[in-house]
């Protein structure tokens, strides 16, 4: 259960931060006033607390793995939310990012 728990933890990390951002983009880009603003600052506070429920202690592992997440999480939400469609080298790289994170964090480890 505990990759499960991670991986939940990695997608809530994501929603709140991709979130967030776009919130706040929306809110200052797109005009859309201070409560989008408001609304993307608090997700990304939330979003800071997340990585500290991660069952590995070692916050840089954490968010270097989360990194591969962001970027495949990124593409997901700009295709959802937005519209955008990500071609074959966008999946392709995204791919090659959850490798990467998935060795980052599940690797067994020789402690």
């Amino acid at each position: 259960m505990g990759i499960v728990r991670s991986a939940a933890l990695f997608v809530l990390a994501a929603v709140l931060q991709i979130g967030g951002a776009w919130l706040v983009w929306q809110g200052f880009r797109e005009s859309r006033g201070w409560a989008w603003i408001g609304a993307g600052v608090l997700a990304l506070g939330a979003y800071g607390f997340v990585a500290t429920f991660q069952p590995d202690g070692e916050l840089g592992r954490v968010l270097a793995a989360y990194g591969g997440v962001f970027v495949a999480g990124s593409l997901a939400w700009g295709a959802i939310a937005d519209g955008y469609r990500p071609d074959r080298w966008d999946v392709t790289g995204a791919l090659v990012c959850l490798a990467g994170m998935a060795l980052i964090m599940y690797a067994p480890r020789g402690r």
